[in-house]
């Protein structure tokens, strides 16, 4: 058994799968948000302990989980990440704050190695999601919750790297709508807007599914 020092997020393997520790450098750290592209295989850094699992048994590494010590000396789960299409990249990745819940997971949808869905909790509750909807790792839109319902959306219609465009949800319906006309990132026009469609206007608000939306290019 040998250590890895390195730093980010993903998978839980399972337990069937065959394990083992290794010292060859693992896939990097996850991306903070959306707005960074997924990081190819990097070199470890120190302070963390990679285990390294084989979950479809085909001989290849597909799944790893990171733990550090604690000062009792327990491993404490800090990430974990998964290749799900075995093409050698990260396509999940996983954070861990200190007490053990998911901070944050990051999702490439069409495997072309840039995050596409990153969702954000705090204390295990869902507080935000970040789409990327052009495939190109920046974020087009994101949601705000509030005690797990969704309170606000926000979304760069035009890719100038500003919202433009705002919805003010209450009860499960849109309240308001606010819209920039002149592009300087403040809301221009409101518009009040109630629908019994929870989904419109909205980004997909779906728990997203680790795996392609469609193939990657």
């Amino acid at each position: 058994m040998r250590k890895l020092p390195l730093a980010a997020a993903v998978i839980l393997a399972t337990a069937c799968a065959s394990a083992q520790r290794t010292a060859e450098p693992a896939p990097g750290a996850a991306p903070a948000s959306a707005t960074a592209a997924a990081p190819v295989i990097g070199t470890p850094q120190p302070g963390e302990t990679v285990t390294v699992y084989d979950l479809n048994h085909d001989g290849k590494p597909d799944a790893w989980k990171y733990t550090v010590k604690d000062a009792s000396g327990k491993d404490v789960v800090t990430r974990k990440e998964k290749d799900l299409n075995g093409d050698g990249k990260i396509d999940v990745w996983e954070v861990y704050a200190p007490d053990g819940t998911l901070s944050r997971a990051t999702y490439d949808m069409d495997f072309d190695g840039r995050p596409d869905v990153s969702l954000f909790f705090e204390k295990g509750q869902l507080v935000r999601k970040e789409y990327a909807f052009g495939f190109d790792g920046v974020p087009h839109a994101t949601n705000y919750y509030e005690r797990g319902h969704l309170a606000r959306v926000e979304r760069d219609t035009n890719g100038d790297g500003k919202v433009d465009y705002w919805e003010y949800w209450e009860n499960g319906q849109i309240d308001r709508i606010g819209i920039d006309v002149d592009g300087d990132g403040q809301v221009d026009r409101w518009e009040t807007r109630r629908t019994a469609d929870a989904g419109e206007g909205a980004a997909s608000d779906a728990a997203p599914e680790p795996g392609p939306r469609r193939p990657a290019p």
